[in-house]
């Protein structure tokens, strides 16, 4: 018997009337608590809580088996360890069945602006494009909105690249100003 005989002794040799069902319980778990534990945490993802829970739910099947388990301590072991297993896999399956839960969010949190709002930030960057200079405006327009590279936009305005770039680094710092001021 080994390791095992001095608290699994008493269990081993008789069997426990219905009632004795608890020292067995806590003998499996003084036994093989800690080492069942740290097989379902592995098992488990390092889920903590959940592993306390399968830990749990074999002990009380472990429980309600009383009279039917073998009380060899190796057939103990692997009993319990198996159960636990089992219990895992059966969680795994339940999650991945089971949908995502989704928070309910109210609709003004999505944020899906209305047509107001969208109308009100197209005015914000109306208002802030006219306050650039019209070499900048023309710049950030000919970049971004009609989606020109760097160098097609100083061939078009007749000037070096990097007059370009300057331009829209000016633009886009006087428009972000100009954005975090207005909101």
């Amino acid at each position: 018997m080994g390791r095992h005989s001095r608290i699994l002794q008493p269990i081993v040799d008789h069997e426990p009337a219905s009632n004795g069902h608890d020292d067995l319980i806590r003998a499996l778990y003084q036994e093989f608590g800690s080492s069942l534990m740290a097989f379902v945490l592995k098992l488990t993802g390092h889920d903590r809580q959940w592993a306390e829970d399968v830990v749990q739910e074999t002990l009380i099947k472990a429980w309600r088996n009383a009279g039917k388990l073998d009380r060899q301590p190796e057939m103990l072991r692997a009993w319990l360890f198996t159960v636990a297993r089992r219990i895992v896999i059966d969680g795994w399956r339940s999650r991945s069945a089971r949908p995502q839960e989704v928070e309910e969010l109210e609709s003004d949190s999505i944020g899906v602006p209305d047509e107001s709002e969208k109308t009100l930030a197209a005015m914000i960057v109306y208002e802030a494009l006219r306050n650039l200079s019209p070499e900048q405006r023309e710049a950030v327009q000919q970049t971004y909105l009609r989606d020109r590279t760097v160098n097609e936009v100083a061939a078009t305005l007749g000037v070096p690249p990097g007059t370009v770039k300057s331009r829209i680094h000016h633009a886009v710092r006087a428009l972000r100003r100009a954005l975090q001021e207005r909101g």
